[in-house]
C-alpha cells in the first residue's frame, strides 16, 4: 500500500498582498476562508480580511497533497503565525510593491518567519511592480541584509501560472536544501 504524503506550505505577507487570491488561483477545492468584514479601512481599504487562515489543496500526480495555508496579514492576528508555521516545509512570501513603504511591511514577516526563511525553504513573489528592476534590486538587497537566499519573482497572484511558478521554484529550493544536508557517502 502506497502512503500518500501531505506537505504543508504557507503563504505569508501583509494584508491585501494576495494570499487568498493566490491560494484560490491554484486550489483544486473551493478554498476555506476566514474572511470577515474589514474593520480597519484606514490602514487598508479592502472589504474583507483574513482573521485566522485560508486553506486550499493541490493533489500532485503522485497522489501526494500540498496543503496551502494563508496566514492572516494583520499584526494583531500574529498570535496565529507560529501555530500555522508549525510543520510547514516552505513559505511563499508575498509582497505588494505599490505600498507606501513596502520594505517596512516586509521586515515584519522577515523577522516573524526568520527560522524557516533562514533555511532557504522559501520564495518571494512581488506584485504590482511599476519599476521592476529597481524594486527587485531593493527587495533582493533587503533579503541579502537578512542573509536569506530566497529567489524573487515579479508575479500577478490572480494568474494561476504565476502561482504555479512560485510553487515550482519553492520545491526546487527545498530540493537544493535537502541535497545540501545529505551525506555524500550514502
Amino acid at each position: 500500500m502506497i502512503m500518500v504524503q501531505e506537505y504543508k506550505l504557507l503563504f505569508v505577507g501583509g494584508m491585501g498582498v494576495g494570499k487568498t487570491t493566490a491560494i484560490t488561483a491554484v486550489s483544486e477545492i473551493p478554498p476555506v476562508s476566514t474572511d470577515v468584514a474589514n474593520s480597519d479601512k484606514e490602514s487598508f481599504d479592502k472589504e474583507s480580511t483574513t482573521v485566522t487562515l485560508d486553506y486550499g489543496r493541490i493533489t500532485l500526480p503522485s497522489g501526494d497533497r500540498l496543503r496551502l495555508y494563508g496566514i492572516p496579514g494583520q499584526k494583531r492576528f500574529s498570535f496565529m503565525w507560529p501555530m500555522l508555521e508549525n510543520g510547514a516545509m516552505g513559505i511563499i512570501l508575498l509582497a505588494d510593491a505599490s505600498r507606501p513603504d513596502p520594505f517596512a511591511e516586509l521586515k515584519i514577516f522577515l523577522d516573524a518567519f526568520s527560522s524557516i526563511l533562514s533555511t532557504g525553504r522559501a520564495v518571494m513573489g512581488i506584485g504590482r511592480l511599476s519599476d521592476e528592476r529597481a524594486l527587485l534590486d531593493g527587495y533582493n538587497k533587503l533579503l541579502d541584509d537578512y542573509q536569506f537566499k530566497i529567489p524573487t519573482f515579479s508575479i500577478d497572484v490572480r494568474r494561476k501560472k504565476d502561482v504555479l511558478l512560485l510553487l515550482d521554484a519553492l520545491f526546487t529550493q527545498i530540493e537544493v536544501v535537502e541535497d545540501s544536508y545529505r551525506d555524500p557517502d550514502q
